[in-house]
């Protein structure tokens, strides 16, 4: 053995200065560094004596060994802490948008989002099942009725809608309504019994002005209505008389109003038989045609249309509070009502 290496062995004392030669020419143990590294020893870290025995780890270089994974400290089961923080990673995260529903337990674990909008949705299925006009055939019985009383003198049909029409006093009441070649028909059509009750024929050529936009009341009015709906006025000339304006059966007005039906987003089909605007698009169509094809003496020909909120001359309405909230004017299912 030469004199270098015992005076290094020396200097890092490994092993006691008795031991022989053979035992001191014996390999240098895994954890000091190779002597091809340009690594000196003394940049080892102190955390070496954690490491575990050379059996249990795989055989790394120094180069493939991160600092924070030699200062780490080892479990039991002999693995390096890096695995297990990978492990860790991989479990699902709770969810903490979720929160309890209301009067449940705090073991239920469930969120409003869980089955809030399950028991919403449930709620207006329901609701919408109630109404009539939504029952398998009942909606095409109607209208091959209707348009069995469709004389020579309407013309063919243009198109169908289902609507709601608001009366003076703010009354909703379900109606079919029909174009046709020369008129606009208003049913009243009842679909429980499946019979006609009444038909408002208007002649597309008496039709000289279209409103559209949102309903409004007056100023010291009660009453408020959302959404928006189209007025057809067919009689410029002639105003409601006091006596109609406060009579809520009067049946004179020189004007319809119409907004949409509670069902119009159960599925594409009544959506597109609900749809307001197409029903005055298609209205000013026809009944441009209809003013050139039949012109009235003495009165303007045309059709104006305005966009212009929707007045209704109501203050307490009373009465259409309560017949708007039950659905009084509508086809509906109310239950058993004997025992």
């Amino acid at each position: 053995m030469s004199e270098g290496k015992t005076v290094t062995s020396k200097a890092v004392e490994l092993e006691p200065p008795e031991l022989g030669p053979k035992t001191q020419s014996s390999p240098r143990p895994q954890s000091q560094p190779d002597p091809q590294s340009n690594h000196p020893p003394q940049s080892q870290p102190d955390a070496q004596s954690n490491q575990p025995p050379q059996s249990n780890q795989p055989h790394q270089s120094p180069q493939a060994q991160s600092p924070q994974a030699q200062s780490s400290q080892v479990p039991e089961s002999g693995h390096p802490e890096v695995e297990t923080e990978e492990r860790g990673s991989a479990a699902p995260t709770p969810d903490i948008g979720a929160g309890p529903r209301d009067g449940a337990g705090p073991g239920d674990g469930a969120g409003p989002g869980a089955k809030g909008n399950r028991w919403t949705s449930a709620l207006n299925q329901f609701k919408l099942k109630r109404f009539f006009v939504l029952r398998p055939g009942t909606l095409d019985q109607s209208l091959e009725d209707i348009k069995a009383l469709i004389n020579q003198e309407d013309g063919a049909v243009h198109g169908v809608w289902l609507m709601a029409e608001v009366d003076h006093w703010n009354n909703e009441k379900e109606r079919v309504v029909l174009i046709t070649d020369n008129s606009l028909l208003v049913c009243k059509y009842d679909f429980i019994m499946l019979n006609i009750e009444q038909i408002q024929k208007i002649p597309l050529n008496f039709i000289d002005r279209i409103s559209h936009g949102n309903f409004s009341f007056p100023q010291r009015s009660l009453l408020k209505r959302e959404g928006d709906g189209v007025r057809v006025f067919w009689d410029r000339l002639r105003e409601p008389s006091f006596s109609s304006r406060w009579n809520p059966f009067a049946t004179d007005y020189p004007f319809s109003t119409f907004t949409y039906h509670p069902v119009r987003n159960i599925d594409h089909r009544f959506t597109a038989l609900c749809e307001i605007q197409s029903f005055r698009e298609q209205l000013m169509e026809v009944a441009q045609k209809a003013h050139l094809k039949m012109p009235v003496p003495g009165k303007a020909n045309g059709v104006l249309v305005l966009n212009q909120p929707l007045l209704i001359e109501a203050y307490v309405g009373l009465m259409s509070y309560i017949g708007n909230q039950n659905k009084l004017g509508y086809s509906l299912a109310r239950g058993n009502v004997g025992f």
